[in-house]
């Protein structure tokens, strides 16, 4: 009985999960789904969406990290020696730094040593020794350091994750669009095999008749009956490459991080070319270099060349000699302001430079590399991305007129059925010759809806190649 009752509550909350879609998004007189009210689903629920902004937060992340270089800084250094009740140093060492854009830092310090065997260089006043002064470099670190180095990289790395995160969110709607297309069509289909499988159903009945009563061959009835088996296979298949269709877009459907199901009865609806224009944000676009400046894959690509500029800035500056200065202030009276002078100081200088400098050459000369290689892909992206706009901008405009052209075949196509059916009737003609025109009509019909959802992919694809994104529109 325990397990029925579970297997009943299972049932239950997998039916309201399937059943969220219906409830919300159709309407109880037309159970259909349209383009915008399926992207809507897509945009707002979709967990590759939160997945996106994780992109943005980890460069959020990463440029704290960097800015933590400039935190002020308290240290604290403490030794103690005692043994056989001597105590041989007691120091304290107590350090207040800040550090600063170019390479200067400020620092205060207050020192005290006490001990038998001290070093007499750690030799203080009694009451400790305090200091004040500044630290900086004069040659290498001066006008770029790793810190600052780090702080620029960390704000081109956030550049670079916003359009990563850009990319995820247009390659999100653009799969998702195909999906829905390619339900489209498959329910196109099934809708057309099945208006045929109509009308192979009703002749056959008629040729049935006929034949029963002697008007007709019996051979008419075979032919009429493989015709209307024909027609049956056809919409079979028709029916399960539209479900298959149905539960691909289904992928795409998410409720409070729960998966939606695309019911049977659900059918979607062929959207025009204001609603595609909407849906994918393709209204008003006329300059494509203009947009081209905005796509996120050039967009990643300057923040790398900025990324590796600053990379080939440190490594050059590591060419110059290192030169530092600090220079400190000494009183034993920490609370007057005015006992610091320059008659009591502590002043050092540090002086180094390879001799060869090998080691500092190879790294500019790689990074010279990187960069190139880097400017290299900046220009064969963009001249990429120009020729994927302008094939595909031919390709809506080639499948215009394709569609133009077709759909007046498919109506000449009708029109001659309808006279070899009427033919039929008055016995002029054959039920060879009725289905040889039907074939040709469904074959012209079936090109119509494949170019239909050509056109409908060829817009996705322009959506996809200006690299378009929900977040960068919203921003």
């Amino acid at each position: 009985m325990n397990t029925l009752i579970k297997y009943i509550l299972v049932l239950i909350l997998f039916a309201f999960s399937k059943a969220g879609l219906t409830q919300n998004r159709i309407s109880s007189s037309e159970q259909t789904l349209s383009f915008e009210e399926y992207l809507d689903y897509v945009k707002q629920h979709h967990p590759l969406l939160k997945q996106a902004n994780l992109q943005v937060s980890v460069g959020e992340a990463n440029l704290l990290k960097s800015r933590g270089g400039f935190d002020p800084k308290i240290e604290v250094d403490y030794n103690r020696k005692k043994f056989k009740k001597t105590e041989y140093y007691d120091k304290l060492n107590a350090t207040f730094k800040i550090p600063t854009w170019y390479g200067i830092e400020f620092k205060a310090n207050f020192e005290e040593n006490t001990g038998k065997f001290l070093n007499p260089s750690l030799t203080v006043p009694d009451g400790g020794l305090y200091s004040a002064g500044v630290s900086f470099s004069v040659a290498q670190g001066l006008l770029i350091n790793e810190r600052m180095a780090m702080l620029k990289k960390a704000q081109f790395f956030i550049n670079q994750t916003s359009a990563q995160r850009d990319l995820l969110v247009n390659n999100l709607i653009f799969e998702a669009s195909i999906a829905y297309f390619e339900w489209i069509g498959a329910n196109n289909e099934q809708e057309i095999y099945a208006n045929f499988f109509k009308n192979a159903q009703l002749r056959f009945q008629g040729v049935k008749r006929s034949v029963e009563v002697g008007d007709k061959a019996a051979i008419d009835s075979t032919e009429a009956k493989i015709t209307f088996q024909t027609r049956k296979l056809n919409l079979e298949a028709a029916k399960l490459k539209a479900r298959k269709a149905a539960l691909k877009a289904s992928n795409f459907l998410w409720f409070n991080d729960v998966p939606l199901e695309i019911e049977e009865s659900i059918t979607p609806i062929l959207p025009n070319d204001s609603i595609i224009a909407s849906s994918l944000y393709l209204e008003g676009i006329t300059n494509d270099s203009e947009r081209l400046t905005k796509h996120p894959k050039l967009r990643s690509i300057e923040a790398k060349v900025g990324s590796l500029k600053v990379d080939r800035s440190i490594k050059r500056n590591k060419l110059l000699p290192k030169l530092d200065f600090q220079y400190n202030f000494l009183t034993s009276k920490g609370n007057q302001l005015n006992s610091f002078n320059t008659a009591n100081y502590k002043a050092g200088v540090n002086f180094s430079i390879p001799l060869f400098l090998r080691k500092e050459r190879g790294d500019i000369r790689l990074a010279n590399l990187k960069l190139k290689d880097a400017k290299f892909e900046r220009i064969s992206t963009s001249l990429a991305l120009q020729n994927k706009i302008a094939a595909v901008t031919a390709e809506i405009l080639s499948l215009q007129e394709q569609n133009g052209l077709i759909n007046g075949i498919v109506t000449n196509y009708k029109t001659m059925l309808d006279a070899e059916e009427r033919k039929f009737e008055l016995g002029e003609s054959s039920l060879f010759l009725i289905n040889s025109r039907e074939q040709k009509l469904i074959e012209a019909t079936l090109k119509a809806n494949t170019l239909q959802v050509k056109f409908l992919y060829a817009n996705a694809s322009l959506y996809n190649v200006l690299g378009i994104s929900e977040l960068e529109i919203l921003n």
